[in-house]
């Protein structure tokens, strides 16, 4: 057995410590955290017993049947429907936006066929090949959709003028011309019985593998194993010789109470009068369960600093350029390759994690097999 070293104890880690140690290789993961499971880390809350997504809230959804048949071998997943309030002008809204809520806020008894009618006159046809996320929703939902819902909760998010984001973001949030509220399409929807940190034990609970977790692994310790996936930001590898890459991070602010809060899961907040983008009552993650009181987190985005945690790349221009030079650096190192939302600096559901981790563990297996040697990135940043 020869020993392969996994940088972070997330869904990227775990699922290629688990596919190599299935294979006969001796696997050793490092995490700075005192936990598996990353940012997709679940807790019970000692006060109430709601189980807490500690870092946010992760909803499973997918298309992809090879990795929904892959994570239920470690998990129940219990029927959930992601529906999204809103609040903007002092109303309440469904998101996506919907044939409900343009009728709500239109005041209008629109048929399917009239509210498409109505939406596209809104849009500005002048714009013919949106470039931004400003220019995406203007064209497309007019401009009293976009400053309601849109404007104000971008800038909060991202920290940027809706009109220095791609087009590409807004993509995410389509308009629907029936009374569908489910915020995600695909085929395959729910939430683990036990929460997200339970599969992730799971995955790691194998006699080839050793999780070490407070600590962090240093660059120079790679020369000790045979090839390392390090799922860590990539700027941080290279101990920011270009520079600290952009990343966006969340504070949460925890409300407990009795009984039901806002009576949702998720509601977004769309002014700017308002501080926070969203508010999460937790034990709607768990219908199934039943809580007498409720914890609930407001949710406040922010510019990711040194010792905060990074959530997701903001991906602008001057990070894509940057990046661009962290990656002809990884590119020249030996036995190193980078996977998931730090490593590659891109934006990734669980699904696609979960999915390019096992695409990273076949790359490497059929490397062993013919003696090529393992890319710095099987899934290219730069995309």
């Amino acid at each position: 057995m020869q020993e392969i070293c996994v940088v972070g104890a997330g869904f990227s880690g775990a699922v290629i410590a688990y596919r190599l140690a299935q294979q006969g290789y001796r696997v050793s993961v490092f995490d700075r955290r005192p936990h598996v499971a990353g940012n997709c880390h679940t807790e019970r809350d000692t006060e109430t017993g709601v189980m807490v997504h500690a870092y946010g809230p992760h909803i499973f959804h997918t298309d992809n049947e090879r990795v929904w048949q892959f994570i239920n071998q470690f998990t129940t997943f219990e029927p959930y429907v992601n529906r999204v309030k809103a609040v903007t002008g002092g109303r309440v809204f469904s998101l996506p936006i919907n044939l409900l809520t343009i009728n709500q806020f239109f005041g209008k008894v629109f048929n399917p066929q009239q509210a498409a009618e109505f939406i596209a006159a809104l849009g500005d046809v002048s714009i013919t090949e949106p470039k931004t996320f400003e220019e995406q929703a203007l064209r497309f939902v007019g401009r009293e959709l976009y400053e309601a819902f849109f404007k104000a909760y971008t800038i909060k998010q991202w920290g940027v003028h809706p009109s220095e984001l791609p087009a590409s973001i807004l993509k995410r949030l389509p308009v629907r011309f029936n009374y569908d509220d489910n915020y995600f399409a695909h085929r395959f929807q729910g939430m683990p019985r036990d929460g997200y940190t339970a599969i992730a034990v799971r995955l790691l609970d194998h006699p080839n593998i050793s999780v070490h977790l407070g600590q962090t692994f240093e660059r120079a310790d790679a020369a000790h194993f045979m090839q390392v996936f390090s799922s860590g930001p990539i700027d941080e590898w290279y101990n920011y010789v270009e520079g600290r890459m952009g990343y966006r991070t969340l504070d949460f602010e925890p409300i407990r109470a009795e009984g039901d809060f806002q009576g949702c899961a998720v509601m977004n907040y769309c002014d700017d009068s308002v501080p926070f983008t969203r508010m999460t009552e937790h034990k709607y993650f768990s219908p199934w369960e039943q809580h007498i009181n409720s914890i609930c987190y407001r949710e406040y985005s922010r510019e990711c600093g040194p010792g905060d945690i990074p959530y997701y790349p903001i991906r602008l221009v001057a990070e894509k350029a940057q990046l661009a030079r962290y990656v002809s650096m990884a590119r020249s190192e030996q036995n190193v390759t980078f996977v998931g939302r730090l490593g590659t600096y891109r934006y990734l559901d669980m699904d696609v994690t979960i999915h390019e981790a096992l695409e990273t563990a076949d790359r490497f297996l059929a490397a062993q097999r013919t003696g090529i040697l393992m890319p710095a990135f099987v899934n290219d940043p730069l995309a």
